[in-house]
């Protein structure tokens, strides 16, 4: 009887550590980079990654994706006038309010960082032409179509915008250092996950009449 009553206070007493072990909250996981898989880091590895710094890349990276973004709304802008498909003015809708967000957050993290917060019009300057941007005659072209016309011309340079918009985050995770620090990191990996989802859903919509 005694041996059964020792057993069971030392069962007792090992319940705890053992939970403790294996207590989920002891394990963050960290999203991994586009096309790479989440993993479970310690929290101490969590506090150091929270002190990673910002490089140059990544500041290069909100400064472009601002002008990136800038003519993306301007692209939007020439829909209400050019369309009767109503499932193209909510397209407009939907990127023109994401992108202004988004645009607003990055001029916030660059203020944060005593950094350069380009201007609206910057993208229409030749250093401010950032991958899959439209150019000047493109969006003249697009300004001057209707209808379907437009409806096929808007999807078609959207993709390609987009299309840049993804080159411009692989470039950034390639970049040995960037990529790394916490806002930037989920910013990026956001940017590709949502601007992909947007292609296929404009590929779609180019089938439709």
């Amino acid at each position: 009887m005694k041996r059964a009553v020792v057993l069971l206070a030392l069962a007792v007493a090992a319940g705890p550590a053992c939970r403790s072990a294996a207590d989920p909250g002891s394990t963050i996981i960290q999203p991994g980079a586009p096309g790479q898989a989440n993993r479970a880091i310690s929290r101490e590895a969590a506090t150091d990654l929270s002190k990673v710094q910002a490089t140059p890349a990544d500041v290069k990276f909100m400064q472009g994706m601002i002008g990136h973004h800038a003519q993306a709304i301007e692209m939007t802008a020439l829909i209400p006038d050019r369309t009767a498909r109503d499932d193209m003015k909510l397209l407009g809708q939907r990127i023109a309010v994401s992108q202004a967000d988004e645009m607003e957050m990055m001029r916030t993290w660059l203020r944060a960082r005593g950094q350069e917060v380009p201007s609206e019009h910057a993208h229409h300057t030749h250093e401010g032409f950032m991958p899959g941007m439209l150019t000047a005659e493109q969006m003249t072209e697009l300004a001057a179509a209707k209808g379907p016309a437009f409806d096929e011309l808007f999807l078609k340079g959207m993709i390609q915008h987009h299309a840049g918009a993804l080159t411009m985050v692989d470039e950034l995770f390639k970049t040995p250092g960037a990529g790394q620090e916490g806002d930037i990191n989920a910013f990026a990996a956001d940017v590709d996950s949502d601007q992909r989802m947007e292609i296929d859903r404009m590929r779609a919509m180019l089938g439709r009449k």
